[in-house]
């Protein structure tokens, strides 16, 4: 590990911990310390003031899925398999129907004048359909607000050889796409293009936080299986790839980002992306 300064050995670990002022001490997975050691260090590090932190083997499995308890003195810690219908499933979809139903209420008038600007100022219709994969490989039709020129989806196949060259083998998406008109890049900047997908949650299709809802074109190149398991949930109109980078993120860390949040969502959790995107938005974080 380069630049990682080595301080001593793991068994002198407590008494390093003290002359470096250090705030923790943190385990991972190492031969070295078995339970005693452990225990022995948690010992030594009584009325320091320095924490012990153990680090689990396990990866990518969140807190709602994780309990601990004692057996025979062992700290244990429990994984549940994750689930993907029942109670918490419900609540999550009524909750995006009557957020969904609300949302397009309020919002009835701007999206009139969203729409009199993409007519007036590029020819062609004011909403976009394309096929997306859904919950259960399902497909259905996304809408948004056009924000391209009508001959956009003819223009694509150059434009992805392009990126192809460029190293992005799966995952489209460009930089000062020239298919976007003026008016859609102001759209696209602050998200304002993804607001008829309110229609697509209010119909079932589409959840407000979710999986990135992929194209057909996309679901055809996964070459790994643990990547479909990012449709066993409804795909959202924001999430954790929203709220992270955006259009800023590589392929696999988009895709690492959709199974996180299928196998550990929680009605907690999505309130807190929920708000985080307000702040993506706001400020047109990867947005392009």
């Amino acid at each position: 590990m380069h630049d990682i300064p080595l301080l001593g050995a793991v068994e002198n670990a407590a008494e390093i911990a003290k002359r470096e002022n250090a705030e923790f001490v943190l385990l991972s997975g190492t031969d070295a310390m078995s339970l005693r050691e452990s225990r022995q260090l948690g010992w030594e590090l009584e009325g320091t003031g320095i924490g012990l932190i153990v680090a689990p083997a396990m990866v990518d499995v969140a807190g709602p899925r994780v309990s601990m308890s004692p057996v025979e003195g062992l700290p244990l810690l429990h994984v549940d398999i994750p689930r993907f219908e029942g109670g918490k499933y419900f609540l999550k979809e009524a909750g995006d129907r009557l957020t969904a139903l609300m949302l397009l209420a309020v919002g009835a008038v701007p999206m009139l004048v969203v729409a009199a600007l993409i007519k007036v100022t590029s020819p062609g219709p004011v909403f976009f359909r394309q096929e997306r994969i859904g919950r259960d490989h399902e497909p259905f039709a996304m809408i948004k607000f056009r924000s391209m020129y009508v001959d956009a989806e003819h223009r694509i196949q150059e434009l992805r050889e392009r990126q192809r060259a460029e190293g992005n083998e799966v995952l489209f998406k460009m930089k000062d796409d020239p298919r976007v008109t003026p008016v859609g890049r102001f759209l696209r900047r602050f998200s304002i293009d993804e607001v008829p997908q309110l229609i697509n949650v209010l119909v079932g299709d589409m959840s407000i936080v979710g999986p990135r809802p992929p194209l057909r074109t996309e679901v055809e190149q996964w070459d790994d299986a643990r990547v479909g398991r990012r449709q066993l949930v409804k795909p959202g109109i924001t999430g954790l790839w929203q709220v992270s980078g955006r259009s800023d993120l590589s392929w696999d860390e988009s895709v690492r980002l959709d199974l996180y949040y299928t196998e550990n969502w929680s009605l907690a959790g999505d309130f807190v992306i929920v708000l985080r995107t307000v702040g993506a938005v706001l400020f047109g974080r990867g947005a392009y």
